[in-house]
């Protein structure tokens, strides 16, 4: 009876492996750097971050990206006025492994040229600095990608 057992053990392994691998998918960590006030750019760095999410998730990985803008890519940020809103609203309803990241010293300044607080997205976390955060990302072990 034992035999059976051993033999039968023995047998599921190769099935098992594959299941084991996947529940312990790898974590990847991307910071995209957006210094670009285009909407080609903008989408190109959104559709970067879907495609990346969807291979690593079809892998059975995790990706963790965070979107770091600042200078004129603040503006993918701006409330009523950012040309990827909708798209950024809904990536960070679907993943929340997606982060956005909006630099406090590009807001200042926008805010100080337009005489008013400037109103972001409210999927936009400030940062202190863009450039900063994304010195902070790489150190930390994150990869870089500029669309």
């Amino acid at each position: 009876m034992k035999k059976r057992a051993f033999i039968a053990a023995l047998a599921a392994m190769p099935l098992l492996a594959p299941m084991a691998a996947w529940a312990e998918g790898k974590t990847h960590h991307i910071a995209v750097h957006v210094d670009q006030n285009d909407p080609q750019v903008l989408n190109m760095a959104l559709n970067n971050v879907q495609n990346l999410t969807n291979y690593y998730a079809s892998q059975g990985d995790t990706a963790i990206v965070e979107v770091v803008a600042y200078g004129p890519g603040l503006q993918m940020y701006v409330k009523d006025q950012s040309p990827v809103a909708d798209r950024i609203k809904a990536m960070a309803l679907e993943n929340d492994k997606i982060s956005f990241a909006a630099c406090g010293n590009t807001l200042k300044a926008m805010n100080k040229k337009a005489g008013h607080d400037v109103a972001l997205l409210e999927e936009a976390t400030v940062v202190p600095s863009g450039v900063v955060r994304l010195v902070e990302l790489q150190e930390s072990g994150y990869a870089y990608v500029r669309p």
